[in-house]
C-alpha cells in the first residue's frame, strides 16, 4: 500500500472512533430529556385536574340563573282599605311572569300582568267609576225647592227699589179754596216753568194747550205728573203753566221742578217727602259752551304734525 492510501485509512478511522463518541454521548444525554419532558407533562395534566372544578362552578352558575329565568309565580295578598289606591312595584326578568292579587273588601282587583305588552301605557287601568247621584225623597226635594224660593224672594226684595212708586202715607188732601192761587218758579237746563195751583178736578194746561198735546211722549208725561201722584193730589188741583226756554225735556224738568215747589206752599207738611224723591233739588247740569280753537267744548281739531 502507498503512503496516501494509508492516510486516507487513518482519517476514516479516525472519523468512525468521533461518530461513536458522539453517539455515546447522546444516548448518556438522553435519560435526562425523558426525565425533563416527563416532568413538564405532570404539571399540565394537574392544571387540566384543576381546570374540571371550574367547568362545574360555571355550570352550576348557569343552572341557577336558568331557574332564576325560569317562570316565578308570586302571589301577593294586600289588603286595601275602601276608597285607597296602592302602588305596588315589582322587579323580574324579562321573561319572568308575575301575578299580583290586590283585595279591597275580600274583591280582588288586580290581573295577572307579564313582562312584555304591545299595548300601550295606562290601557290595563281600569276605567274610573262614577256613582250615580241618589234619588232624593219628596221630603228632601220639597225642603230644596223651598229654600230657593226664599233665596229667590230675598234676591228680588234687595234689588227692588222701594222708593220707586211707593206712595205716601195714607193722608187726606189738604183743602183748597176756590179762589185760593199758589204760584211757583220751576227750572231745568235753560228752560224756566211758571205754575199756578187752583183747585179743580186735575186738568193741567201748559201754554194754553193740553198736557198730552204739549207732551206728547208718556216718558215727559210721567214726569210732569210725579209729583201729583207722589202726594195724592193728581185729581184734586188744576195746574196753569208758562214754560219757555230750552227742549222739551228741559221743560218737562222745569215744570216738575215748579209743581213740587207749589205743592209745598198748599202743604207744607209734604216738603220732607218731595225732597227725599228730588222733585225740589235744582238740576244744575246743563250743557257746557263752547271754547275758542276748539269744536265743541272739549272737542279739538285733529292734530298734525306737519
Amino acid at each position: 500500500m502507498s503512503d496516501e492510501e494509508l492516510d486516507q485509512t487513518a482519517d476514516a478511522e479516525a472519523a468512525e472512533t468521533e461518530v461513536t463518541g458522539t453517539d455515546a454521548a447522546d444516548a448518556a444525554e438522553t435519560p435526562e430529556v425523558a426525565e425533563t419532558e416527563a416532568g413538564e407533562a405532570a404539571p399540565e395534566e394537574s392544571t387540566e385536574d384543576e381546570a374540571a372544578p371550574e367547568e362545574s362552578t360555571e355550570d352550576e352558575a348557569v343552572a341557577e340563573e336558568s331557574a332564576e329565568d325560569e317562570a316565578v309565580v308570586e302571589e301577593v295578598e294586600i289588603e286595601v282599605p275602601a276608597g285607597e289606591t296602592v302602588e305596588v312595584e315589582v322587579t323580574a326578568a324579562e321573561d319572568a311572569e308575575v301575578e299580583i292579587e290586590v283585595t279591597e273588601a275580600g274583591e280582588p282587583t288586580g290581573e295577572p300582568t307579564s313582562g312584555k305588552s304591545d299595548l300601550p301605557p295606562g290601557a290595563d287601568l281600569e276605567p274610573i267609576s262614577v256613582e250615580p247621584e241618589a234619588e232624593l225623597s219628596t221630603e228632601q226635594r220639597a225642603r230644596l225647592e223651598a229654600e230657593e224660593e226664599e233665596r229667590a224672594e230675598r234676591e228680588a226684595a234687595d234689588s227692588e227699589d222701594v222708593d220707586e212708586e211707593t206712595p205716601v202715607a195714607p193722608r187726606a188732601p189738604a183743602k183748597i179754596a176756590k179762589d185760593s192761587r199758589f204760584i211757583a218758579t220751576g227750572k231745568r237746563k235753560r228752560s224756566v216753568a211758571r205754575v199756578i195751583v187752583l183747585a179743580g178736578d186735575g186738568k193741567i194746561t201748559i201754554n194754553d194747550r193740553e198736557i198730552d198735546e204739549y207732551f206728547p211722549r208718556p216718558q215727559h208725561r210721567t214726569v210732569v205728573n210725579s209729583p201729583l201722584v207722589a202726594t195724592g193730589y193728581e185729581s184734586n188741583v188744576d195746574l196753569r203753566v208758562r214754560v219757555h226756554g230750552g227742549g222739551i225735556s228741559g221743560q218737562a224738568g222745569a215744570v216738575r221742578h215748579g209743581i213740587a215747589r207749589a205743592l209745598t206752599e198748599v202743604d207744607p207738611e209734604l216738603r220732607s217727602e218731595l225732597k227725599r224723591r228730588g222733585f225740589l233739588t235744582r238740576d244744575a247740569r246743563v250743557k257746557e259752551r263752547r271754547k275758542a280753537g276748539l269744536k265743541k267744548a272739549r272737542k279739538r281739531p285733529q292734530f298734525s304734525k306737519r
